[in-house]
């Protein structure tokens, strides 16, 4: 597994098996968010499978997709909420980590000033410069 932290509370990882499901329990975590759509993976690295796996090991699951329809504001408001809400660290995956960090930065708009956003994503190895011009404003859900 290559768990990158972008705060104490909010990790980040590529895809990740049924077979890591303890050791990330063992890391500390309480809570695993899926961002990686179930048609980009075989059965055995689906959410339901995952999943399962996650919850055997004591952690709450959440399935939150990101898709070609791209991060809404009710997606970005809902991962926000469930890692704010989280009794402790949170794990968000996808393919790479990139759009689980994606999500974190644009749910951190105007929350965290632009620049520490896009700060924190480069110290853990994401780029989210790009992201520049939707940071200064907070997104909320519709």
């Amino acid at each position: 597994m290559d768990i990158r932290t972008l705060t104490p509370r909010y990790s980040v990882s590529p895809q990740i098996s049924v077979a890591d499901a303890q050791a990330i329990a063992d890391a500390g975590f309480t809570t695993v968010i899926c961002n990686r759509p179930d048609t980009e993976v075989t059965p055995d690295q689906q959410a339901e499978a995952i999943g399962t796996a996650i919850e055997a090991a004591g952690m709450a699951f959440h399935v939150l997709p990101v898709t070609h329809q791209g991060m809404t504001a009710d997606l970005i408001s809902a991962q926000r909420d469930i890692v704010d809400t989280a009794p402790g660290p949170v794990l968000a995956y996808c393919n790479s980590g990139t759009r689980s960090t994606f999500v974190w930065a644009l749910g951190q708009a105007g929350i965290m000033p632009a620049d520490e956003i896009i700060a924190t994503a480069a110290s853990a190895g994401y780029n989210v410069s790009q992201l520049a011009p939707y940071l200064g404003q907070k997104i909320t859900a519709s």
